[in-house]
């Protein structure tokens, strides 16, 4: 299995951004439910960024907020067993 990285966005502009990841798909557990609107995770500081709604900022990005609390990153293409382990 794929080591998933400390920290990840999915905005381009962030050097924390990882498009050949993100093509296959990583899915985010916080506080053990799955979420899918997270913008960008840290594991080790334990934080997620999720967009609020529909509402973008003046250049055009999502409006975010940080929530703390646990993060379980997993890759959504790999197997259940391999998932469940890591």
């Amino acid at each position: 299995m794929t080591d998933m990285p400390d920290r990840l966005s999915i905005n381009p502009n962030s050097p924390h951004y990882n498009g050949e990841l993100l093509e296959r798909g990583v899915g985010i557990r916080f506080k053990g439910v799955e979420k899918t609107n997270v913008e960008e995770y840290c594991v080790s500081e334990g934080w997620i960024r999720v967009s609020v709604g529909n509402t973008r900022d003046r250049k055009g990005n999502p409006l975010t907020i940080k929530l703390s609390g646990p993060v379980e990153p997993y890759l959504k293409d790999a197997p259940a067993e391999e998932a469940s382990q890591g």
